[in-house]
């Protein structure tokens, strides 16, 4: 009788190698076959690791072809690392398909604890970080006027992956739903040489990246309408 497979969630560094786990380490060391998201990129972390192993594709674009492939894969006892190019798989990245469809095989799946972007950028933004909600990207163009709408009477603290080549629109569409004068919090290149946290009102930061046009990973954190009506209520004091 085959021993059971398993899946297993890679987090992988955002951004410095330096941050890979030893025990993220030895999983891709002693798994059986690793997935990755763009094997270019993830080659040279193994690179890095001195792990010569080969990867198998596994994205957006294949990952409704590949699952019964690495489904069979499981059940016959192999044990499978998935990474992304950064951060944790399934989180804006390939891997949720992949676990739901071990969920009704049922099939061990596991994750790692390690990277993710979101988290160091709600710590450092000076904005409330009890309560947030994820939203990931928005939309580009259907349904984003009203995921904004939606948004704009969220109480808790927002935060959005964003495109550098998109940002300064949608800090323009954020204005247009949030106000001028909502907190935001943006993050770029966390974790790299040329990191950068830029805190501000909503229209300070579009003239700022309007003048400086961002490159790199951006996360964008942003306050809530009740930790901003509060705010005000106190400056007012009422």
């Amino acid at each position: 009788m085959n021993k059971p497979g398993r899946l297993i969630l890679v987090p992988t560094p955002i951004g410095n190698l330096g941050d890979i786990t030893l025990r993220a380490t030895e999983v891709l060391k002693t798994a059986d076959i690793i997935l990755a998201e763009d094997t270019r990129v993830s080659a040279k972390l193994l690179n890095h690791l001195s792990i010569d192993k080969k990867l198998i594709p596994h994205h957006q674009f294949n990952e409704h072809q590949k699952i019964n492939s690495v489904i069979s894969m499981l059940q016959n006892g192999n044990t499978v690392a998935l990474i992304s190019d950064a951060g944790t798989p399934g989180i804006s990245d390939p891997g949720f398909l992949l676990v739901r469809a071990c969920v009704e095989q049922d099939i061990y799946v596991e994750c790692l604890p390690g990277p993710t972007a979101l988290i160091p950028a709600l710590a450092v933004s000076g904005i409330a970080s009890e309560r947030f909600v994820f939203e990931g990207f928005l939309p580009r163009k259907k349904g984003r006027k009203k995921r904004l709408m939606q948004l704009s009477e969220e109480e808790r603290t927002i935060i959005f992956y964003e495109s550098p080549f998109r940002l300064a629109s949608t800090l323009r569409d954020m204005i247009e739903y949030f106000g001028s004068d909502r907190r935001i919090c943006v993050c770029r290149e966390l974790s790299k040489i040329f990191e950068e946290i830029k805190r501000g009102k909503l229209a300070e930061l579009l003239e700022y990246y309007n003048d400086h046009p961002p490159k790199g990973e951006i996360v964008v954190v942003t306050e809530g309408i009740r930790l901003k009506n509060k705010l005000q209520t106190t400056k007012e004091g009422f």
